[in-house]
């Protein structure tokens, strides 16, 4: 059993509620060094809440979160240095290449020499060793997210969040993204939080993490999720689990 210490990330019974709205309820999840989970989930089921946490862009109303150890309210310096992230939305200055936008966020973090000498390295692992100098705005989707993606490991994090980051790629972008991705986890142990709707993202992951109202409904491996639910897929596990809490949360709003 791997202590506290040894986890990548813990979040432990973390709440977040936005007025009358609850987005998270007690939400407790565990990701270790190499693993792959994805965090499946409807639109609203509080995806984008949790990251949001985790980015340290709010705190949490209850409850605690630890990245390699460290509590994030008592130590968010030493967390956010092990976390890097891709978002939904498109960050990158198009106007600048890609070296350059790489070199930039290396200024804005501090990194100094050491980080701008990974950026040559880091742009052949990921594709675009010959497209260093090419102007972002001319790049594909899927170049550009190459490029975010590259920058979001620049400073060598521990955890990865990936949040809807295949949104408008088209299905070879998409695979060759998490391809990318699946492969740092297994050479380099980088633990991954993949944010999708798309259940076909979540079938190779290592772990699968059902998120639907801001509640937990199931967690586990994609066979477990689906020898749990008699489904012979996991797209329809994923329906079985969460359509019928749709229906009955509809069926709650006709009694009240």
């Amino acid at each position: 059993m791997m202590s506290t210490a040894d986890a990548t990330l813990e979040v432990d019974a973390i709440s977040k509620s936005y007025g009358d709205v609850q987005a998270l309820k007690e939400l407790s999840l565990r990701l270790d060094p190499g693993q792959f989970m994805a965090l499946l989930g409807p639109n609203g089921a509080g995806k984008s809440t949790l990251f949001q946490l985790l980015s340290g862009l709010f705190v949490p109303d209850a409850g605690h979160i630890r990245i390699c150890g460290a509590d994030y309210q008592k130590q968010p310096t030493r967390c956010l240095a092990q976390l890097g992230i891709v978002f939904q939305q498109p960050t990158l200055d198009l106007d600048l290449s890609v070296t350059g936008n790489l070199r930039f966020h290396a200024a804005l973090h501090g990194l100094g020499a050491a980080g701008r000498a990974r950026i040559a390295p880091l742009l052949e692992q990921v594709g675009l060793g010959a497209s260093a100098q090419v102007v972002c705005r001319t790049l594909s989707g899927g170049n550009r997210r190459k490029v975010e993606l590259a920058r979001a490991l620049l400073h060598q994090p521990a955890l990865l969040l990936m949040d809807e980051a295949t949104v408008g790629l088209d299905p070879q972008s998409r695979t060759t993204l998490m391809t990318l991705v699946r492969g740092l986890c297994r050479d380099q142990g980088l633990s991954v939080l993949w944010a999708t709707h798309l259940v076909d993202e979540a079938e190779s992951a290592d772990r699968a993490l059902i998120l639907h109202r801001g509640r937990k409904l199931a967690e586990g491996t994609p066979a477990e999720l689906m020898a749990q639910s008699g489904c012979t897929t996991l797209e329809a596990a994923f329906l079985q689990m969460t359509v019928p809490a749709n229906a009955g949360a509809r069926r709650e709003e006709k009694i009240s």
